[in-house]
């Protein structure tokens, strides 16, 4: 199939040019904050019926969290991925169009948002986690169809009837992996928080969605590495299949088991 060929700048004014990538994080973000706000407004859903902050909590949060997700997700990044290039020419860390953002350092740089948020609040922290996850699929989903129209982090080459030639990946189709990671990590894993939210009443025992978030992101990343096409400076680390993104992605699982676990005996010895 041929690529769609969207212009990455959604629109001009004057010499200012907004990108469809930056729209998407504000996007995710806004969206992120309408939900939370909805789901701190259902006493229903926590624990004693006390949602574990205030709405002007949250208001405050968004520049906390816009800061965390930014700072975290492009040090991420640079160390995870490019570090020689930027050590080379270290202006080059500027340079967001240069290589973009990591996930997994913006969810360290949110972690540690929350973390001095919440105690500088006197939040419980485990719950301001499982706001968060609950919401962030939502920017998931916005980043990586901005990804998309940027033509970049595209997949390996495929023979599939919806295979794309990227106008940066050579004469070859691809898997448009930036849609398989919009479609797992946004759509899917938002429904099944969602589900874990309303149904079971999950926020009742917090670091439960945070545990089903790292570990549903976490599976959804390690397969869709499978079909997308590793950084050109890294490469397969081993096995001519391995890349940063499954090992990066390997502990998360641990890290989640264990978040669910550990909410689950907190809640029952409540009790």
């Amino acid at each position: 199939m041929p690529f769609p060929n969207i212009d990455p700048i959604a629109f001009s004014i004057g010499p200012l040019s907004v990108h469809w990538y930056g729209l998407a994080y504000v996007a995710g973000i806004l969206l992120g904050w309408l939900y939370a706000r909805r789901l701190l407004a259902n006493p229903k859903l926590w624990r004693n019926d006390t949602p574990p902050m205030t709405a002007t909590h949250l208001d405050d949060f968004l520049v906390w969290v816009a800061a965390g997700v930014v700072l975290g997700g492009r040090i991420g990044y640079i160390l995870f991925y490019d570090f020689a290039s930027v050590a080379a020419d270290p202006i080059r860390a500027l340079q967001i169009w240069n290589g973009g953002m990591s996930f997994h350092g913006g969810l360290a740089g949110t972690t540690i948002a929350m973390l001095l948020f919440a105690r500088k609040n006197a939040i419980p922290a485990w719950s301001l986690f499982d706001i968060v996850a609950a919401v962030v699929p939502l920017g998931l989903l916005f980043g990586r169809i901005a990804n998309f129209i940027n033509g970049e982090l595209w997949g390996r080459l495929s023979d599939m009837p919806w295979a794309m030639e990227f106008p940066t990946g050579g004469p070859f189709a691809r898997h448009p992996s930036q849609l398989y990671e919009a479609g797992l990590e946004g759509i899917v894993l938002l429904i099944v928080l969602a589900i874990a939210v309303y149904a079971f009443k999950a926020f009742k025992a917090p670091g439960t969605i945070s545990g089903i978030f790292v570990i549903g992101y976490a599976f959804s990343r390690i397969f869709v590495e499978f079909f997308r096409e590793p950084d050109a400076q890294l490469g397969y680390l081993a096995f001519g299949w391995l890349t940063m993104g499954m090992v990066l992605s390997l502990p998360m699982v641990a890290l989640g088991i264990w978040a669910v676990m550990r909410a689950r005996l907190a809640a029952a010895k409540a009790v």
